[in-house]
């Protein structure tokens, strides 16, 4: 069976499943909302080769990026650790009790990751190492809350894990960007890759790398529209993609 990358993609979606808990107008949700999804993440990076698991609800209702445990999670002194309270400019949005918080997270935020820990263990079953891509999109100016507020951001950001990320991918995303004339930044503005936490730190076959694109390249500005670029951007992300998928199963098994 061929092999499959696993294109994880957190941060398309704008669905709140239920309003429980938010003390805010639908205007004002709806604004937070359009400033923190990654507008057709889910198309650009889409590949039917390829195994795609897509949160299917709004991060400003469950972020399946961050840790469920808010003493890990850095964001979370910002009241936006995995369930947000506050939006980007620190208001709040909602109230979240003990109980409406173990319902979330037991509805949508694992069963999402199971999703995903399946995906992995089924890659290394059939192959013996699995590689995903975390699949994303930031603003050309940071959010309130970034942690790197640098306003000068590249066309596209790889985020890397020392333990998870072969250094060979990171040469082969340089190569790549170099060659298609875009800037990359790595592991800037935003850092890191998602891997399952039964193999975070323990397991050197499951491999992870972030790709995110500046939406300033495919969005008109401020708004969740296609611009002319779009079809372009999509082609550059579909290229990459094979580039990495084609140099990553190459490689002998790490062990």
């Amino acid at each position: 069976m061929t092999a499959k990358v696993i294109l994880h993609i957190p941060h398309a979606s704008n669905y709140i499943p239920s309003l429980e808990g938010y003390e805010v107008k639908e205007d004002v949700l709806n604004n937070e909302i359009l400033k923190l999804t990654d507008w057709h993440t889910d198309d650009l990076f889409y590949r039917a080769d390829d195994e795609v698991i897509k949160a299917p609800f709004s991060r400003v209702f469950c972020d399946v990026e961050r840790f469920e445990d808010d003493e890990k999670e850095i964001m979370a002194q910002f009241g936006m650790g995995v369930i947000y309270e506050k939006s980007d400019d620190g208001k709040q949005i909602r109230t979240i009790n003990p109980s409406l918080r173990n319902k979330i997270l037991s509805s949508y935020y694992k069963p999402h990751h199971q999703k995903l820990a399946n995906a992995v263990n089924t890659q290394l079953r059939l192959h013996g190492k699995a590689l995903i891509i975390d699949s994303h999109s930031f603003p050309n100016r940071p959010f309130k809350r970034d942690l790197n507020q640098n306003t000068t951001r590249p066309d596209f950001n790889i985020g890397t894990d020392r333990f998870h990320t072969p250094k060979s991918l990171i040469n082969k995303s340089i190569t790549f960007f170099e060659r298609a004339g875009y800037s990359l930044g790595i592991d800037w503005p935003y850092t890191g890759t998602i891997v399952p936490m039964e193999h975070y730190q323990t397991n050197a076959n499951v491999s992870s790398i972030m790709l995110e694109i500046n939406r300033s390249l495919y969005l008109n500005n401020a708004t969740n529209q296609k611009s002319a670029r779009y079809q372009e951007i999509k082609k550059v992300v579909q290229d990459y993609i094979k580039v990495i998928k084609k140099s990553f199963f190459k490689e002998e098994r790490r062990t």
